[in-house]
């Protein structure tokens, strides 16, 4: 066990070190610097409480770090929404009132250029987006046309309403695909 004031002086010498390489790493893990440097700190203490201090903190603490930030990208790469939930795009400024404008304007915006698609694509894309999510099966039997040329239909009706939204809302975000 190491004395509270070997400790002390260990913490107290390893804190600078601890929050610059957490700042620096925290942005390309993707997660706050703040509870990456958390997580750094619990190991150190755990690492302090079985063997002592390290033997070259400053490598050590470059180590934890990167080794926290790799833990923490795997992890966000795995982690999937609770119940079937979509989180809303990148950008949306979340429940506050500006968030909901936003995205009643791009539900606006989708529906209205729905509707001014060609031929069945209305009656396709609507049933799509229908809150029951019935099967391909079911809108074939809706719009009264084969299964088989449900996915085509959709295809060509998808890259429509996606050409309208560019004209109207403009280019995709950075690392959105347009065809």
């Amino acid at each position: 066990m190491t004395p509270p004031k070997e400790l002390a002086s260990a913490v107290a010498a390893l804190r600078p070190l601890v929050h610059a390489e957490a700042t620096a790493e925290a942005p390309a893990a993707g997660m706050d610097a703040a509870d990456l440097e958390q997580a750094v700190w619990l190991r150190l203490f755990e690492t302090l409480g079985e063997s002592g201090p390290p033997a070259e903190p400053a490598r050590w603490v470059r180590k934890v770090v990167r080794a926290q930030a790799r833990r923490s990208r795997r992890t966000a790469r795995r982690e999937r929404p609770i119940g079937g939930r979509v989180p809303e795009p990148a950008g949306d400024l979340g429940h506050e009132p500006e968030g909901a404008l936003l995205s009643a304007e791009r539900r606006r915006a989708v529906w209205a250029a729905l509707a001014r698609t060609p031929g069945d694509c209305p009656r396709l894309l609507a049933a799509m987006l229908s809150a029951n999510d019935p099967t391909y099966r079911e809108i074939a039997g809706e719009l009264g046309i084969s299964q088989g040329s449900l996915g085509p239909m959709r295809s060509r009706c998808l890259g429509c309403l996606r050409r309208m939204l560019a004209v109207e809302v403009g280019a995709p975000a950075r690392g959105g695909k347009e065809r």
